[in-house]
C-alpha cells in the first residue's frame, strides 16, 4: 500500500509541478516579451548614452592629442630658439625690478661663461662681471631707460670666470602696470666680441693705409669715366687735389676741372683711348690746387673687374718733388759738366806746370853749357876742345829734355808701357848729384851719397827713374834752402830681396797734419807748388810694382823711401 500511496503522491506533485511549470512557462514568455519590448527601447537609450560617452571621450582624445602636438611644438620652436641664440651668440634675460633678480636663457649663461641653471641669478654678481671701466655707464644707461621708459642700448666689457673679456651688445624694454610703474626689464645679449676685433682689426689696416698713403702722397680711388659717378676717394685723394676729406664728397666735374689747362687735352685723350680700347693707363699731368701752387701727378688706372664700361680702379701719387729732384739734378749735371770742363782746364795748367818742372833743369844745365860754349870760343885763340865738349853737354841736356817730354806724355796717355832696359840705380843716381849740383850750392846744401856699388842693376826706364830721383832730391833740397843742410842719398837690399833707396834731408820736415795725403795730387805744402811731384813719383814706382813712404827724421828734417824690385832679366 505504502508504495502505491508513494506513487500517488510523486503524481500529484507532479501534475502540481507541471502545472506551475506551464503557468511560468506563459509568464516567462510574457516577461520575455515584455522583455523585448523593454529592451529595444533600452538600447536605444543605452546607444543613445554610449553615443554621448563615445563622443565626450573622442574630444578629450583630441584635445589630448593637440595639447601633445603644442607641447612638441613648442619643445621643438624652445630648441630651435635654443639652437638660434647658440649660433648668432644671442641670449634673452628677464630682470624683475621688484626682486632685484634675472632670469637667463642657456645662451646668456655661456656668454657670461657660467653653467647654465634653473633657478635665478643675483643682479649683483652681474655688476661684478662687468668691466670696471664700463660698470657705471651701464647702470645709468638702465636708470635712464627706467625713467623715461625708451628702450636700452648698451655695449660694454665683461670679464668671464677665466678671466677673458668680452664685448656685448645689449638691448631692452621695459613692463609696466596699470599705474605706469616699471616692473619688469626684459631684452637680449648678444657677443660681438669677434665682429669688434674685425672691426678693430679693419679699422687698424684703414689706418695702416691711410697712414702709409699719406706718406708716400700715394691716393686711391674708383670712378666711371662715362657717367661721371665717383664710386670711391681716399682721404689722400682729396688732399691731393687740396680738398678737405671731412667736408664731404666732391663733383667729379670739379676733380676735373683741377687739370692743368695745358695738360688737360692729353689727359682727356689718354682716358678715351682706355675706354675705347678696355685697357689700362698711365700717365703724368699737372693740377692746380685751390691754393694756386701746381702739384704734378702720375695716374695709375686698371679697368675696374666687374667689366662696367668707363669704371676703372687705380691711384693717384704726387711726384711734385721727385719732379723737383729731376730738375735739380739736370742743373746738376749740367753743374758737373762745366766743372770737368773747367777742371780739365786747371788739370793742363797743372800738368803744363808740371812738365815744366820736369824740364827745368836739363834746359837750364843747356843754357850753363851754352854760356861756356860761348866763353870759350871768346878766347884768343878759341879753345875748341873745351867748346866741344860743352856743345856736347848741351845736346845730352836737349835730348834728356826730350825724353822727359816723351815719357811724360807716354805716361798719361794709353798705348804700350815705355822700353825697359837693365840699368845701374848707382849710375842714375851719381848723374842726378852732378846735374842738380849748383841748384843745392845756390841753397847751401850738400849732397852726399852712400850708395852701395855691389847693388844689382834693375829693369827699369832710366828717363823715369831720374825723373824719381828729380822729383824727391829737389824736393830735399827746397825743404832746406832757407837754412841750408845735407841732403843724403842710401841704398840697400830690404828683407824681401827688393831695392830699397833713401832719400834724407834736415829741412823742415814732414807737416803736422794729412801727412798721409802728399803723395795725391794737386795737394801741395809749397807755395808754388803744384802738387804734382810726388804723385807722378809715386805713380812712376808702383807702375813698377814698388811703393813709396816717408818718415820724420829724430832730429830735423824727413826721409823719403822707396822700393824697386829686383828683376836679373
Amino acid at each position: 500500500m505504502l508504495p502505491f500511496l508513494m506513487v500517488l503522491v510523486i503524481l500529484g506533485l507532479y501534475v502540481v509541478l507541471l502545472g506551475g511549470w506551464r503557468r511560468d512557462r506563459r509568464l516567462l514568455g510574457e516577461a520575455r516579451s515584455a522583455l523585448r519590448v523593454l529592451g529595444a527601447e533600452r538600447t536605444d537609450e543605452l546607444a543613445k548614452a554610449n553615443e554621448g560617452v563615445l563622443t565626450d571621450i573622442t574630444e578629450r582624445k583630441r584635445a589630448e592629442e593637440e595639447r601633445q602636438a603644442l607641447s612638441r611644438n613648442l619643445q621643438e620652436s624652445k630648441a630651435w630658439l635654443e639652437e638660434a641664440q647658440r649660433v648668432a651668440h644671442v641670449g634673452y634675460w628677464v630682470w624683475d625690478l621688484d626682486a632685484n633678480h634675472l632670469i637667463w636663457s642657456d645662451e646668456t649663461y655661456r656668454i657670461f661663461g657660467l653653467s647654465a641653471q634653473e633657478h635665478t641669478i643675483d643682479i649683483d654678481k652681474v655688476r661684478e662681471m662687468i668691466h670696471p671701466d664700463d660698470r657705471e655707464r651701464v647702470f645709468l644707461t638702465v636708470e635712464e631707460s627706467t625713467r623715461s621708459g625708451a628702450r636700452a642700448d648698451c655695449e660694454h666689457r665683461l670679464f668671464r670666470p677665466d678671466g677673458e673679456m668680452r664685448v656685448v651688445h645689449s638691448l631692452s624694454d621695459l613692463k609696466k602696470d596699470s599705474s605706469g610703474r616699471a616692473y619688469q626689464m626684459f631684452g637680449t645679449t648678444q657677443d660681438i666680441t669677434e665682429r669688434k676685433r674685425a672691426e678693430e682689426a679693419l679699422q687698424r689696416n684703414q689706418f695702416y693705409l691711410s697712414t702709409g698713403q699719406s706718406l708716400a702722397h700715394i691716393g686711391s680711388w674708383a670712378t666711371n669715366f662715362v657717367t661721371g659717378e665717383i664710386v670711391h676717394l681716399s682721404d689722400e685723394t682729396f688732399r691731393l687735389y687740396g680738398f678737405d676729406p671731412d667736408q664731404g664728397p666732391v663733383p667729379y666735374e670739379r676733380l676735373y676741372a683741377a687739370l692743368h689747362p695745358e695738360d688737360e687735352p692729353a689727359v682727356r685723350a689718354t682716358l678715351d683711348n682706355a675706354i675705347r680700347t678696355g685697357t689700362d693707363y698711365d700717365h703724368e699731368f699737372r693740377v692746380c690746387l685751390p691754393d694756386g701752387s701746381i702739384r704734378f701727378h702720375h695716374a695709375i688706372g686698371h679697368r675696374s673687374p666687374s667689366g662696367e664700361i668707363g669704371e676703372y680702379v687705380g691711384v693717384t701719387m704726387d711726384i711734385t718733388e721727385r719732379k723737383r729732384a729731376e730738375k735739380e739734378r739736370e742743373r746738376l749735371r749740367q753743374v758737373e759738366t762745366d766743372l770737368a770742363h773747367i777742371n780739365r782746364v786747371n788739370m793742363l795748367g797743372e800738368l803744363a806746370a808740371a812738365l815744366a818742372h820736369e824740364v827745368k833743369q836739363p834746359i837750364a844745365a843747356s843754357i850753363t853749357s851754352a854760356n861756356a860754349l860761348l866763353r870759350w870760343l871768346e878766347h884768343d885763340p878759341p879753345d875748341l876742345g873745351r867748346a866741344r865738349a860743352a856743345a856736347r853737354r848741351i845736346e845730352q841736356d836737349g835730348n834728356r829734355a826730350a825724353d822727359v817730354i816723351n815719357r811724360l806724355r807716354s805716361f798719361y796717355k794709353k798705348g804700350p808701357p815705355p822700353e825697359r832696359e837693365m840699368v845701374d840705380i848707382g849710375d842714375i843716381v851719381r848723374e842726378m848729384a852732378v846735374m842738380l849740383r849748383d841748384e843745392a850750392m845756390r841753397n847751401s846744401v850738400t849732397i852726399r851719397s852712400e850708395f852701395d856699388v855691389t847693388l844689382p842693376q834693375i829693369l827699369a826706364d832710366r828717363v823715369q827713374l831720374q825723373q824719381v830721383l828729380m822729383n824727391l832730391m829737389l824736393n830735399a833740397i827746397e825743404a832746406m834752402k832757407d837754412a841750408g843742410g845735407e841732403l843724403t842719398i842710401q841704398s840697400a837690399l830690404n828683407s824681401e830681396g827688393d831695392l830699397l833707396i833713401s832719400i834724407t834731408d834736415t829741412g823742415v820736415g814732414l807737416p803736422k797734419e794729412n801727412t798721409e795725403r802728399i803723395f795725391d795730387a794737386f795737394h801741395t805744402t809749397k807755395p808754388q807748388g803744384t802738387g804734382m811731384g810726388l804723385a807722378v813719383t809715386r805713380s812712376i814706382l808702383e807702375s813698377y810694382g814698388g811703393r813709396i813712404w816717408a818718415t820724420a827724421n829724430q832730429g830735423a828734417g824727413a826721409a823719403f823711401h822707396f822700393t824697386l824690385p829686383v828683376e836679373t832679366t
